[in-house]
């Protein structure tokens, strides 16, 4: 593990013992090839969405974390042939082992909301979204996009409220 990582994970630790449920996110925008760009590789994206993850996650157990709550994609599948999401699926089954009473786990479609980086194809993602979003109904509307604040939201109404593996979609997200 990087030295920074450590200093992050006590960080969380510390909060934690507070808290009883983690909050396991690298929330990123979608497509992969997109994340993958902005990660620089295969092997660095999958070093933070999974290794760097992972490890948070059971340093959260080992704190004494019941629950969890963690955004991965829709489509996430541990077998998938699209790299980002057979990441995605991986890190899914790995939390899924680590003994939590309480895994929450989001999947969304592309994630919308102001970041403190500017990325020009993201621009034009939000544009095209705004147009196609209405027009994904029934099976097609877990692909829909979702403002990240309400997905927030979403999860901390959620953290108390299930025990056991529980998968929410675009559906299950607040919608006020």
């Amino acid at each position: 593990m990087p030295t920074n990582l450590k200093v992050l994970t006590t960080s969380i630790l510390k909060i934690l013992i507070l808290i009883d449920r983690f909050y396991g996110s690298n929330i990123k925008q979608k497509p992969d090839v997109k994340v993958l760009l902005t990660a620089g590789s295969r092997d660095a994206f999958r070093a933070v969405d999974f290794e760097y993850s992972l490890a948070v996650a059971k340093k959260a157990i080992q704190a004494g974390a019941t629950g969890i709550s963690l955004v991965s994609s829709v489509g996430a599948d541990a077998s998938s042939k699209n790299f980002y999401l057979k990441t995605k699926g991986q890190l899914e089954d790995a939390i899924k082992s680590l003994g939590f009473s309480s895994i929450n786990i989001y999947r969304p479609g592309i994630l919308m909301g102001d970041r403190s980086e500017t990325r020009p194809l993201e621009g034009l993602g939000k544009i095209v979204f705004q147009v196609i979003d209405p027009l994904l109904l029934g099976y097609l509307s877990p692909y829909r996009s979702v403002q990240a604040n309400l997905l927030a939201s979403t999860m901390i109404d959620n953290a108390d409220q299930f025990k056991g593996i529980n998968y929410f979609y675009f559906k299950d997200f607040n919608t006020n």
